[in-house]
Order: structure tokens, then C-alpha cells, then sequence
């Protein structure tokens, strides 16, 4: 029998429990916005992916960086795989399931750009292939998943695991680290084009 959906308060309630825990979720972050703003100030570019609810995030991030998230600065290369509609739908007539983003992956990443997965289950096929493919091609994977172990966490270079039983809080706070991460890639920037010093990022994985 399936756990009964939270309402009302318990929802909310959900929701703290799992922010007690996300002290490392916010320093993991910041450090990857940082980090993403050196690569993409070199050249490079992100791709994002998600199924339903993630890959509304993954639009949404990339939006952030095409466009601005708060203070005005240059656009930058990203790219949500999960909005390209037509080519979503040749894949899907002409390959496997599991091709749906990893194709799109071979297509547009270049080795030490940044392939961004968001799933909370971390056990999408599509998106478990998509990150595979990413790291066979010399890309970066940061991977937003719900509780580990998972299979998308497995694959990636690092992840943000946020430790929530409920589908909503896990993307509830993958929404709150993303914007961690655009807050962070724009104070790096910021930062850089004055020509100031932040202290060193770590190095990518």
C-alpha cells in the first residue's frame, strides 16, 4: 500500500524535517555555481535534463543562465534537452527510450561542459542513460536526486541527495538548491568581471 499523500501542515512539516538536513546540499550548491561559472566563462556550456516536474527545473535553471537570475550580466550557454520538442520527438519515433536525452548529450556536449540530471526518484532510465553518456564524453554530471542510494547518483560525478520521503519535498528543494547555485554562479561572476578574488573553487570532478 502506498504512503498517504501529506496535506495541509504535515506537508509543510515534511518540508522542515528535510531542510534540518540540508546543510551539505546548500555548501555542495554554491560550490557547483561557483565552479559553473568558471566553466562557462571559458566557453563551455550546461545542458539540463528532467522527466515531468524536473524537467520543469531543468528549464528553469537554464533560463536563469540565458537570461539573468537577479542582477543584469552576459548570457551564457545552456541548454534544457527536455524542452527541444521536435527532436524529443524524432528520438523517441526512431530509438529507444533510453535515448531520448543521452543522443542529445552526444550531439551538443563537448568535454568539460556540465551535464546537469534532475530526478527524484533517481531511477529514470532516460536520465541514467543521459548521464552515462555525459561522462563517456568527457563531460561533468551533477546529478539532483532524492534519498540515495539511486542510480543517477550512482552515475554522476557528484550529487545533491536531498533525504525527503515525498516526491514534492524532494522537489521543492531541488527548486531552493538551484537557486543556491544561480545566487552563487552570479556572485562568482560578478566577482570576476570586476576583476576581485573569491576564494578557489573546487576542482570539477
Amino acid at each position: 500500500m502506498s504512503t498517504p499523500l501529506p496535506y495541509g501542515h504535515e506537508h509543510v512539516q515534511l518540508l522542515r524535517q528535510a531542510l534540518d538536513g540540508f546543510g551539505p546540499c546548500v555548501e555542495l550548491a554554491t560550490r557547483w555555481g561557483e565552479q559553473l561559472a568558471v566553466v562557462l566563462s571559458r566557453g563551455g556550456r550546461l545542458l539540463a535534463v528532467g522527466n515531468g516536474g524536473s524537467a520543469a527545473q531543468a528549464q528553469h535553471l537554464t533560463a536563469e543562465l540565458v537570461g539573468r537570475y537577479r542582477d543584469d550580466r552576459p548570457p551564457y550557454s545552456a541548454i534544457c534537452l527536455s524542452a527541444e520538442t521536435s527532436t524529443l520527438t524524432a528520438i523517441a519515433n526512431d530509438y529507444p527510450a533510453t535515448e531520448l536525452f543521452a543522443r542529445q548529450v552526444e550531439a551538443h556536449g563537448r568535454p568539460g561542459d556540465v551535464l546537469v540530471v534532475l530526478s527524484t526518484s533517481g531511477r529514470s532510465a532516460n536520465v541514467v542513460a543521459a548521464a552515462h553518456r555525459a561522462r563517456r564524453a568527457g563531460l561533468s554530471v551533477w546529478a539532483f536526486t532524492g534519498p540515495r542510494p539511486n542510480p543517477v547518483a550512482a552515475e554522476a560525478n557528484e550529487a545533491l541527495c536531498v533525504a525527503a520521503g515525498c516526491t514534492a519535498t524532494v522537489q521543492e528543494l531541488h527548486l531552493v538548491a538551484l537557486h543556491l547555485l544561480c545566487a552563487a554562479f552570479d556572485r562568482y561572476e560578478t566577482a570576476a568581471a570586476l576583476g576581485m578574488t573569491l576564494p578557489a573553487v573546487g576542482v570539477l570532478s
